[in-house]
Order: C-alpha cells, then sequence, then structure tokens
C-alpha cells in the first residue's frame, strides 16, 4: 500500500541530496551538458523546480502545464540561470509543492497529470520522489543508479513494470536481480524471455538511462525492445 507521508519525507530528503551535491558545481559546469540529450544540468535543474509548481497545480485542482509548448518553454526560459539562482528555484519550489501536500485532503481522489494520465493523489509524491531521484543521476555529477536507496530501485522498476504490462509490444518478460527480487512486464502470458541483473542495471533500462541493457544477461531470446517513455 501506498504511504505518501513516508513518499513526501523521503522527497524532501532526496532533494536535500540533490541541492548538497548541485552547490559544489559552479555557473561553469550548470551549462554543460547532462546525460538527457539536449539538456545542459541547467535545463535539469530548471525542469526539476517546473516540476514542483506543476504538481502544486495538480493538487490545487488545475492543469499541471499550460500546454506542452509552455512547459518546453518555461523550462528553456529558465536553463541558462547562474547556480545560486537555479539552487534556490529547486529549493522554494519543493517547499512550496511540500507544504501543499502536507495539507489535509483526500488521498484517495483520482487527480490528473500531464497529457491525461490520471492517478490516485496518494501516488504523486511517490511521482515527484521519481523526478528527484533519477535527475539527480542525470546530472551526471557523481550520483549513479547504483546510489539509489534499494527501497526506491524495487519501487520504480515495479513501477515502470508495471507501466509496460499488457503491452502487446513487449513481450511477456521474467525480470530478476541478482538480489533476490524478480518482477514481470509485458504481454500476457507465461514469461517468453528472461532478463537478469543487478536493479540499477534493470532499472537503467526501463527507464531508458545507464547502459541501457547493455550489462544485462537474456534467457529465451533477445532483450526486449521497450517504448519511449
Amino acid at each position: 500500500m501506498t504511504d505518501h507521508a513516508h513518499d513526501l519525507r523521503s522527497v524532501h530528503e532526496a532533494t536535500d541530496r540533490l541541492l548538497t551535491a548541485g552547490a559544489k558545481l559552479d555557473n561553469a559546469k550548470l551549462a554543460e551538458e547532462s546525460r538527457l540529450p539536449g539538456w545542459s544540468r541547467g535545463h535539469v535543474l530548471a525542469h526539476l523546480a517546473r516540476n514542483a509548481d506543476a504538481l502544486v497545480e495538480v493538487f490545487e485542482g488545475r492543469p499541471m502545464y499550460e500546454s506542452a509548448t509552455s512547459r518546453e518553454s518555461d523550462i528553456e526560459r529558465d536553463a541558462g540561470r547562474p547556480l545560486l539562482e537555479q539552487l534556490e528555484d529547486v529549493r522554494n519550489s519543493a517547499d512550496r509543492w511540500q507544504a501543499v501536500a502536507a495539507a489535509p485532503q483526500d488521498w484517495t481522489r483520482t487527480v490528473e497529470l500531464r497529457n491525461g494520465v490520471t492517478d490516485s493523489a496518494a501516488r504523486v509524491p511517490f511521482r515527484r520522489l521519481i523526478e528527484v531521484e533519477l535527475h539527480h543521476v542525470d546530472l551526471d555529477i557523481g550520483y549513479e543508479l547504483s546510489d539509489l536507496p534499494g527501497e526506491f530501485t524495487g519501487r520504480e522498476i515495479e513501477f515502470l513494470a508495471e507501466r509496460w504490462s499488457g503491452r502487446p509490444d513487449v513481450p511477456p518478460t521474467a525480470l530478476s536481480a541478482t538480489d533476490g527480487r524478480h518482477w514481470r512486464t509485458g504481454s500476457a502470458g507465461d514469461p517468453a524471455v528472461t532478463v537478469t541483473g543487478t536493479a540499477a542495471a534493470l532499472l537503467g533500462w526501463l527507464a531508458g538511462r545507464g547502459d541501457k541493457g547493455a550489462s544485462l544477461t537474456t534467457e529465451g531470446g533477445p532483450l526486449p525492445a521497450l517504448p519511449p517513455l
């Protein structure tokens, strides 16, 4: 069962980790490329700040973004700011989101996110945690998939495995982590392919990060091609 209070604490802790690491950068490094094609580190930080503001909009009953165009233009607008301004924005926007999420509310209600996606309000804090943790890795400042908390890694694998479940373009696939944890994804039926590796490598493959599955082993067929996130 989702524990939104636990996830909100985890978001706060993950944000603190990211801000502490980000403070070691300088303006030149901020302008360098991140691990996301076409985005500098400044783009990543700008996205994190605007995502927090967007989740405030969601919880207050408004559209997450005015439009896809405005989402992209806001990130571009903010990407080139100096480091101290970027970090202050990430911190302040995170505080605004935490304050709204901490207010008494119906956590069982359904909220609408981007592109018409809906979810229960209780699962949104974990969605924010995904943003903070994975984009910390994307910053390419020494925080790797293998550094992610084990609980988060397992839950994010489960989250992404659920995303690809029932997809006819993904074969029935068993996921086996070397630490003994197991998941499955893809279309219905007995797993045709078993994919094995560390939890970090499995997460990297599912999320399109890291070596994107190069270190995984498969039985029953090649590594399945996943749709874009």
